[in-house]
């Protein structure tokens, strides 16, 4: 079996705070999509980003992770019940969930696994959700270079290998499952620069970039495009989101 790749626990309050929100049309695509709407499991749910958007539609959510840290800082909701547990092993009841959803981690799982998992807790002709964004756009050019340096040059040696299915937008990603169309909104965030900072601070090549060199490239970055940005000034974030979604 694939071995948990935690990359998130050492940042997990950073993760809650700075990564953005899905587009809530995103919960309603897929909600309209499930065959009701009574639970949704939330596999890999980090701090609980996606987990609440489900919970406005669904009567009750389970939203697991393997990092009991990052669950510990799930962010709160009645309709939502954390659970540290592996996505292997879920402990849901068979054929109980008419959602399960994976928000930006399907690349984290042993898939062959995690997909018998799902067939087993998910109703006949329950739906399998799951999207990926990549890179950020900022409005406005010089920014956009600088990050495109850092991106490729400053961490991108530190990016894990699995990083190469969240650039595919998970083209290519094993999906054994009967695939129906779900549109994918836009994605977007209007951020001051330490906003946008706080969430580059979250990426795993950053943090890897920092164990492996005692350093802290975001600072640089700061410094780079303090110039461009002013500090009270926010801006259009943008991201390209990609959903695919099957039948078990």
């Amino acid at each position: 079996m694939k071995p948990f790749a935690d990359h998130f626990s050492r940042i997990s309050a950073g993760y809650a705070a700075y990564r953005p929100g899905y587009p809530e049309a995103l919960f309603d695509a897929v909600a309209r999509a499930a065959p009701a709407r009574r639970l949704a499991w939330d596999c890999a749910t980090g701090t609980g980003q996606a987990a609440v958007g489900l919970a406005g539609r669904f009567q009750r959510v389970i939203a697991t992770d393997a990092s009991r840290r990052q669950v510990r800082d799930g962010v709160p909701h009645p309709r939502v019940r954390y659970a540290a547990t592996e996505a292997e092993h879920s402990a849901l009841r068979t054929r109980s969930a008419d959602l399960v959803t994976v928000a930006q981690a399907l690349h984290w799982l042993d898939l062959e696994p995690f997909y018998a998992e799902v067939r087993r807790v998910l109703v006949p002709g329950g739906l399998l959700a799951v999207w990926t964004y990549g890179r950020h756009w900022v409005e406005a050019g010089a920014v956009d270079e600088e990050l495109d340096r850092f991106y490729r040059e400053v961490v991108g040696p530190y990016w894990p290998p699995e990083r190469r299915w969240v650039e595919a937008g998970y083209r290519g990603l094993p999906f054994p499952f009967a695939e129906v169309p779900v549109a994918a909104p836009e994605m977007g965030e209007d951020w001051t620069l330490e906003e946008m900072l706080g969430y580059i601070a979250t990426w795993s090549a950053v943090v890897r970039c920092r164990e492996a060199t005692g350093g802290d490239p975001v600072a640089d970055l700061a410094q780079r495009l303090a110039p461009l940005w002013p500090a009270d000034e926010r801006r259009r974030v943008r991201w390209v989101l990609t959903v695919r979604a099957g039948r078990s």
